[in-house]
């Protein structure tokens, strides 16, 4: 345990996880904030660049909120891309209309995390049995044959994303490609008629994705979410694009 000073709180922190990994050094880490009474706060950090925290993931819940909403019927089957500390897949789980939910991570320690408990959601995902994990990366999958590994080319209701901090902010440029047009005729393929393709943003939703979008789909919104930063004492905001598939397409 490591004891710290940031903006004024008392906190410390504990690293319960180092990896490397094709993408960097990960580590997982929780710390307790005094300043904002004890709260414990698990945190990732990927080559020394925050990725998350459990203290702010309103946008994650509002993602699945803002994308399921828009479907109809029963025995949905949706796509998390990007686990993270599963904020939005346990979200996902939270309507019945869910048959099956495919979540696919590109990197093993963050599933592992989830299968180890470590991390708050571990425990509701892994006991689910809707939820199935899948090893891969998101991106790659989009360009070939889809998200189910034993039924290529398969349609899903919905295909929620969270991995890039925003369309043009990549964690890798190799993802470049997916938020382009021709990115986005490929994702649409995998979506049934209805179906919706929702993306989290770390900044609020912007013009030019919107169009790029709105090119490609038939319904398109931007949507803003607020939430308070108690640390910096004041409001934040997150964005959260949604498009849909018109039914009878």
């Amino acid at each position: 345990m490591i004891d710290n000073e940031e903006d004024g709180m008392s906190v410390n922190f504990e690293e319960l996880d180092y990896q490397r990994t094709p993408l960097g050094e990960l580590i997982l880490r929780r710390r307790c904030v005094f300043g904002i009474g004890g709260r414990e706060v698990f945190e990732v950090q990927l080559n020394e660049e925050f990725l998350m925290s459990s203290l702010f993931h309103e946008g994650e819940v509002a993602l699945a909120d803002l994308g399921l909403s828009r479907l109809a019927g029963e025995k949905w089957d949706v796509v998390v891309g990007g686990l993270g500390l599963g904020y939005t897949a346990a979200a996902v789980l939270k309507y019945n209309q869910v048959a099956r939910m495919i979540v696919v991570e590109a990197l093993a320690p963050v599933i592992d995390w989830h299968q180890r408990k470590l991390v708050p959601n571990g425990p509701l995902l892994f006991k689910d049995p809707r939820c199935r994990f899948y090893q891969d990366d998101f991106f790659a999958l989009a360009r070939r044959d889809g998200f189910d590994p034993d039924n290529p080319n398969h349609l899903f209701d919905a295909i929620l994303l969270d991995i890039d901090h925003t369309p043009d902010a990549l964690l890798n440029p190799a993802h470049a490609d997916f938020y382009s047009k021709e990115g986005m005729m490929r994702l649409r393929a995998f979506l049934k008629p209805g179906g919706v393709f929702g993306l989290w943003s770390n900044d609020v939703p912007e013009k030019g994705f919107l169009g790029i979008l709105s090119s490609v789909f038939d319904q398109v919104e931007g949507h803003i979410v607020e939430f308070e930063n108690p640390i910096q004492g004041k409001t934040a905001e997150n964005g959260v694009y949604v498009a849909q598939v018109e039914k009878n397409s």
